[in-house]
């Protein structure tokens, strides 16, 4: 979801504040809320926003291997995709599994 006064941002530079606006605290149907929270940053980031992404994530003690319902984790669905292969490589080293 955008907020409609968020600016959209491509590339670049992100601000901690931006990058915390990923972050849900609410799970939603068949996902946890750090799952959402990643897929949603894979989904919207180029890959440098999203390692300092999983570094933020990590800071405030979230979960980087956090499960959907069918047990996958965001690695996995993101290991899937074929233009995904630098955000899993980016995950694992977030420590991922």
């Amino acid at each position: 979801m955008t907020k409609k006064d968020k600016e959209k941002v491509f590339g670049g530079e992100w601000s901690e504040a931006q990058l915390e606006e990923f972050m849900v605290d609410q799970d939603y149907p068949g996902e946890t809320a750090d799952f959402t929270s990643i897929i949603r940053a894979y989904r919207h980031m180029m890959p440098a926003s999203f390692a300092d992404f999983l570094m933020l994530l990590k800071e405030k003690g979230r979960d980087v291997n956090a499960k959907n319902e069918a047990g996958e984790t965001a690695l996995q669905v993101i290991s899937t995709n074929p233009k995904g292969a630098e955000f899993a490589t980016i995950l694992k080293d977030a420590g991922a599994e």
